[in-house]
């Protein structure tokens, strides 16, 4: 019978050089984790598994959540929600020096409560915030590193598709995962404001300040938030309180934002149409992934890999602290070179089992482990976040927005510190939840 590690590795192995052919991540997951139970148990098992996993994917009610989510992202970008969040934060903050800075990281938290995606929230901003700091004179570095950094809060403040997919993956209570991003949110957000706060005070030619809004004009500016609060309020607040799955979360919140914009005159049928085919297409996509994850996991599982890597790293000496420290360093640097959602379905069925075999709590390490890939959306050479803006702003290059992201790097580094320091950050507010 093969080794339990030498199967793990050959998979592995196989898997990156499926990878290096440019094959898909989930057709390579899939490809390489069929092969590796056919060697292990038998090439009839493993069909059973081809045919079973699939079909246990695509018609499990929880699964419901993905296509949902993805479509109210796909119709957030669509109703110009985006544009009143950005105008509200312009009203009340503009006047300060960086004020329009502040202003895009307040708009990019308030879209990302009901988009879910990084790139989406990044796009958006990217064409509403961005024009109006480079006219208000606004160094490009520092304007194109807020969008990119205020555009990664899409992965964390729920709804978040990262959360939901690690919650599929080791069977973690969704509601409650999305429940615990909401304070470590708040944080980023709060990191994120001073951070372009210290630029604004160090560098003020970077972030000049611009005329008040007249107290009418703020109010006014408000007006146009309610839709964006009642449907955050309504999704977190009826899966904080029980009232629905997250499958029906997503749904009810796709309905309300097609409902608003089709109110406000800002989504045609056609636009709704086109929506929903985008939607459906990277639905299909995430699905693909995740019936390759699910299966090259049962694959590990078979070969007894997180049990014989807790083995290997409990006769290291090393403290549990120093474990999930050299993890989550991993995971930062699979950040520089992955794809989000490849390194969540590539390393959770084998990180998992390690954290929760050391007495890590599986909630807060999904939170951790959501962050630390947060940050491989702008850290060369691979951050999506700022691949996307360096494609709607082709003026800045590349090398430029990486220098304007730094600052928050930095910032994304104290808050990961910060809740391992002090993890009931996360932990407490799902600990309410009945």
């Amino acid at each position: 019978m093969i080794d339990g590690g030498i199967a793990a590795l050959g998979g592995f192995g196989g898997l990156f050089l499926l990878a290096l052919l440019r094959v898909p991540v989930g057709f390579a997951m899939l490809i390489a984790g069929l092969g590796g139970i056919a060697a292990l148990i038998g090439v009839d098992p493993a069909a059973a598994v081809a045919v079973q996993s699939p079909l246990r994917t695509l018609t499990g009610y929880d699964m419901l959540l993905i296509p949902m989510f993805i479509a109210m992202s796909a119709l957030a970008n669509h109703t110009g929600l985006g544009r009143e969040l950005y105008t509200a934060g312009h009203a009340w903050a503009g006047r300060a020096r960086g004020g329009l800075g502040l202003a895009t990281i307040l708009a990019s938290a308030g879209f990302a409560g009901i988009c879910g995606s990084s790139v989406a929230s990044t796009a958006a901003m990217a064409r509403v915030a961005l024009p109006e700091m480079r006219a208000r004179g606004y160094a490009p570095g520092f304007a194109a590193g807020t969008v990119a950094a205020g555009g990664t809060l899409g992965i964390l403040i729920p709804p978040s598709l990262v959360l939901a997919l690690y919650g599929l993956l080791t069977e973690q209570d969704i509601g409650r995962l999305f429940v615990a991003g909401l304070v470590p949110g708040v944080l980023a957000v709060a990191l994120y404001a001073l951070t372009v706060t210290l630029i604004a005070g160090r560098r003020p030619e970077a972030a000049p300040g611009g005329a008040p809004a007249g107290r009418a004009e703020r109010f006014a500016s408000l007006r146009g938030l309610w839709a964006v609060a009642a449907i955050f309020l309504g999704i977190i607040g009826g899966l904080y309180l029980g009232v629905f799955a997250p499958g029906e979360a997503g749904a009810m919140g796709a309905l309300a934002v097609a409902a608003v914009g089709l109110i406000r005159g800002r989504l045609t049928l056609a636009a709704v149409g086109g929506a929903l085919t985008e939607a459906a297409r990277s639905a299909a996509s995430v699905m693909v992934v995740l019936i390759g994850a699910l299966v090259f996991g049962y694959f590990l599982a078979l070969t007894r890999a997180p049990q014989l890597l807790v083995q290997a790293l409990t006769e290291t000496g090393l403290s549990p602290w120093g474990v999930m420290a050299a993890m989550l360093a991993g995971y930062f640097l699979l950040g520089c070179v992955l794809d989000t959602l490849a390194m969540i379905v590539l390393t959770v069925p084998i990180t998992y089992p390690v954290a929760v075999a050391l007495g890590f709590d599986p909630i807060w390490f999904g939170v951790v482990v959501t962050m630390t890939v947060e940050i491989g959306l702008i850290t060369p050479p691979y951050g999506l976040n700022v691949l996307v803006l360096n494609t709607i702003a082709r003026d800045v290059g590349l090398a430029t927005i990486y220098r304007g992201v730094a600052p928050f790097v930095a910032a994304d580094l104290v808050r990961v510190f910060l809740i391992c320091l002090a993890p009931g950050i996360v932990l407490w507010l799902p600990s309410t939840m009945g």
